[in-house]
């Protein structure tokens, strides 16, 4: 199996470990040694783990998944040329990181926490050269878009990056509403999860204009609460998170 270096143990990058696990060998670098372990521990499965100071990434591929400004920090502290580098920083373009990193070729990719479960979605654009096996790592967590231009996969980082925090937010709300109404919590829950599972398919192959348009009857229940949220603002809310989230990523890469 093919080797894949991460350069980093947060979060994100436990993540796609998750969703690479078994269908790749993985070797983890980092700072500290028992986050390390713990790490691989969480992992539940045997991974090659060092120190960062004077790691050589020479010839390796590379998950960069530091935090975003931590780049100059952690970049000083590895020697050689790397084959190529696949990074998961939100907001670092691509000059900064060739700038940072000596790497034959730069993948810049924006999964998100479903990696974990192999159902991200992850934009992705760089090295044109390296296109299909970018498409082919990230592919094993989940479904891959090559995309253009930075300026398309910042966009791309607003929606499909940070939409699960949009979407939690939006099944919290859903299910407290079924609890003002006298619903006990745990079978609010259990609806909202299976509701969730069930609209993930439908989303699939029906345009969300469609699949409103077939649910809604006239002077219906869902009518009713339809109403209530484009009063409220929902759809107007959703559209300025895009823009703000986008705003901020662009803040993020100048």
């Amino acid at each position: 199996m093919q080797t894949i270096t991460f350069i980093g143990n947060g979060n994100m990058g436990f993540s796609i470990a998750q969703g690479l696990k078994g269908k790749y060998n993985i070797e983890v670098v980092g700072r500290d040694m028992n986050k390390l372990n713990i790490f691989e521990e969480n992992l539940n499965t045997k991974i090659d783990k060092y120190l960062m100071d004077d790691f050589d990434v020479t010839g390796k591929t590379i998950l960069f998944c530091v935090k975003p400004n931590n780049i100059e920090e952690v970049s000083k502290k590895l020697k050689g040329k790397a084959r190529v580098v696949f990074s998961i920083l939100a907001g670092t373009p691509l000059d900064k990181l060739k700038k940072n990193l000596k790497s034959k070729a730069v993948v810049r990719a924006m999964p998100n926490l479903a990696a974990r479960l192999e159902a991200s979605m992850t934009t992705l654009t760089g090295d044109h050269r390296f296109k299909k096996e970018a498409e082919s790592l990230f592919g094993a967590i989940g479904n891959t878009l090559w995309l253009e231009s930075e300026k398309e996969l910042n966009i791309a980082t607003a929606l499909a990056g940070s939409g699960p925090a949009y979407l939690a937010l939006i099944a919290e709300a859903l299910a407290d509403g079924a609890v003002k109404q006298g619903l006990k919590r745990e079978d609010a829950m259990s609806t909202m999860k299976g509701l969730f599972y069930g609209f993930g398919a439908l989303i699939q192959e029906t345009h969300p204009a469609l699949l409103k348009d077939s649910v809604m009857s006239p002077g219906g229940t869902t009518a009713a609460g339809y109403t209530a949220l484009e009063k409220g603002g929902v759809r107007a809310a959703c559209i300025d998170a895009i823009e703000k989230a986008y705003t901020r990523t662009s803040e993020l890469s100048s």
